[in-house]
């Protein structure tokens, strides 16, 4: 099982920086999404999930670690704030530029901006 979370972490957080080094503002905020599911979901694993456990100290014998909980609630709020910031900035500059690259280019290998002396 922990394998499988492990491949699953690696395997969110590779889509995540692939998509953060491409050159539009989209497929970016869409990487910086899928590095905070990578985030949430190893925060919420190292709490070692227990089933049928409460978190509540004496009421079972083995009670749940509600600190890992916590931590990726407040996560997603950081991530949900962060991501609607970014998407705001995108579409100033979308609306100021003309375009979503990143770099500031254009499309096209012979489009790119001349280097000015």
């Amino acid at each position: 099982m922990e394998a499988l979370f492990a491949i699953a972490i690696g395997a969110l957080t590779f889509t995540g920086v692939y998509l953060m080094l491409r050159l539009r503002s989209f497929p970016m905020i869409l990487g910086l999404t899928f590095i905070s599911y990578a985030v949430n979901l190893f925060l919420f694993i190292s709490g070692r999930l227990r089933s049928g456990a409460a978190p509540i100290v004496g009421t079972t014998d083995t009670p749940a670690d509600p600190l890992p909980q916590a931590l990726v609630l407040t996560a997603i709020v950081i991530s949900f704030g962060m991501t609607a910031v970014i998407v705001m900035m995108s579409l100033g500059a979308r609306f100021e530029g003309g375009d979503d690259r990143v770099d500031g280019g254009s499309d096209g290998p012979g489009n790119r901006p001349e280097k000015t002396q």
